[in-house]
């Protein structure tokens, strides 16, 4: 039998040597089982004599570096004394409180994760025992308590501090901090006029979410409004007109606002008619017996602007009693727009309406009102000299005066019209000066209208006193 032993070096960086050997045994012998018991006798022999020269290593202790087999220290390669890694079971699971100062007793190990809360029950406990006092060390756990008798519920009454009280304290000022910078700030404040300078309310703030509404534009479209309603509003044309005259103008509309009524048309029908109406007279003379046909075919215009449904030519001839035909409805209508030259997108007096009455506040009354006086005031030739945006905000003041408003001019109103308390005067005197004389008048589709209930009854009401009582003082100066 032949084998071969040759011994390998240590691989062991701690100096306990073992040694692995690299056995040759020839294939021959194999079979011989008294020689495989004597091969494993020797190397079991072999194996015993390297353990018993093993050098046993001492258990590492946390934080402390452990010493080399032969007393050197551990180095890395560039000659620096390193310690030892953490053992790998140590996770950072296990409590180390540290001692209070003067403190000798060590803490007992608690197996459980460390919290905020727990630590700090433990600091607490620590420094507790170290004063002296003799406490029981308070624990994260409760004990279970004793059941206890069931008792019957009371109704609890609850005296809560009432809300005026409770906001007055809030506001007293012994609750107010003053600072420095917040006496500077009051004082530019003060200087720069912005302290005094009045709330005007955000009326689109309920249609942020309303696409339709158009939020992000308004103001440039009504800014926009004001700038061309000069262009479309209609001068004083009677000079021209030698067959007709106001009171002639004024049957005309009365009539129109009948047959609006009748086919359910819309209100921007109604003012786009008038419109359209007094731009055409401005510019031609009509015979009076053509009077009535540019009124009808000035609605059918605005019916085919306006409306989802205008009303056929048929339904036209009959309102006017069959005192014109198709031909010449559609005739008439051909040469209005060859006059206005097809300009038929202006800003009527609906327009701003739309938008005052919602600078104002307004309820259903105050709509109902607004409107009343608006149409009124179309009816009578004098109102054409103011433009259409005047004549709206008007409308609002004088409605907010005969309704005993207060104040019957806002800031608010003040900036979304454009207009002030004494610009509107003169044009609001007007208008509650035809509101006195509409219940005397025979022309009343206005006030049949306006004195429904669906409509609140509003042409029942008195006019403003205030604004006819300078109206009749200013009828009687020279």
């Amino acid at each position: 039998m032949t084998v071969g032993i040759e011994p390998l070096g240590p691989l062991h960086k701690k100096g306990a040597s073992l040694a692995f050997f690299s056995i040759t045994i020839s294939h021959s012998f194999l079979t011989d089982s008294f020689t495989k018991e004597r091969i494993k006798k020797n190397l079991q022999e072999r194996e015993r004599a390297i353990m018993a020269t093993r050098t046993n290593m001492p258990e590492q202790v946390r934080g402390v570096p452990v010493a080399a087999a032969d007393g050197a220290k551990n180095q890395n390669k560039n000659g620096a004394v390193v310690k030892n890694r953490r053992a790998l079971g140590d996770i950072g699971n296990r409590v180390s409180v540290p001692l209070a100062q003067g403190g000798n007793k060590p803490q007992p190990q608690i197996n459980r994760p460390i919290t905020r809360s727990f630590r700090a029950q433990l600091l607490a406990n620590a420094n507790a025992q170290n004063c002296g006092e003799n406490k029981a060390p308070v624990l994260a756990a409760k004990k279970p308590q004793a059941p206890r008798a069931a008792v019957p519920k009371k109704n609890l009454v609850i005296k809560q501090q009432p809300k005026k009280e409770a906001a007055a304290a809030a506001a007293s000022p012994k609750n107010k901090k003053v600072t420095y910078s917040s006496v500077l700030s009051a004082r530019s404040k003060a200087a720069c006029g912005v302290a005094n300078k009045p709330k005007i309310l955000d009326i689109d703030e309920s249609d942020r979410d309303n696409h339709l509404a158009a939020v992000e534009y308004v103001d440039d479209m009504y800014s926009f409004y004001k700038e061309v309603e000069k262009e479309s509003q209609p001068g004083m044309y009677m000079q021209i007109q030698t067959e007709m005259n106001e009171k002639m103008r004024a049957i005309l509309v009365d009539w129109l606002l009948e047959v609006h009524i009748k086919f359910e048309l819309n209100l921007e029908t109604l003012y786009l008619t008038v419109n359209i109406i007094d731009r055409f007279l401005s510019v031609k003379a009509v015979p009076k017996r053509e009077l009535q046909l540019v009124g009808i075919s000035a609605l059918l215009i605005a019916s085919k602007y306006e409306e989802i449904w205008p009303p056929q030519v048929n339904d036209l001839v009959y309102v006017t009693d069959n005192a014109y035909n198709n031909k010449q409805i559609l005739v008439m209508e051909k040469t209005i727009l060859g006059n206005l030259e097809w300009y038929l997108t202006v800003p009527t007096q609906y327009v701003f309406l739309v938008r005052f009455i919602k600078a104002a506040v307004s309820d259903t009354e105050m709509e109902n009102m607004v409107h009343f006086l608006a149409e009124l005031g179309m009816m009578h030739y004098d109102t054409l000299k103011f433009c259409p945006s005047m004549l709206a905000a008007s409308a609002v003041y004088t409605a907010r005066c005969s309704l005993n408003k207060s104040p019957a001019w806002s800031e608010t109103l003040k900036f979304h019209t454009g207009y002030s308390e004494s610009e509107i005067m003169e044009c609001s005197k007007v208008l509650a000066l035809h509101h006195s004389r509409c219940g005397e008048s025979k022309l009343r589709a206005v006030y049949k209208k306006y004195s429904k209930i669906e409509n609140g009854g509003v042409a029942l009401v008195s006019p403003a006193k205030s604004l006819l009582g300078s109206a009749a003082a200013d009828s009687k100066k020279p």
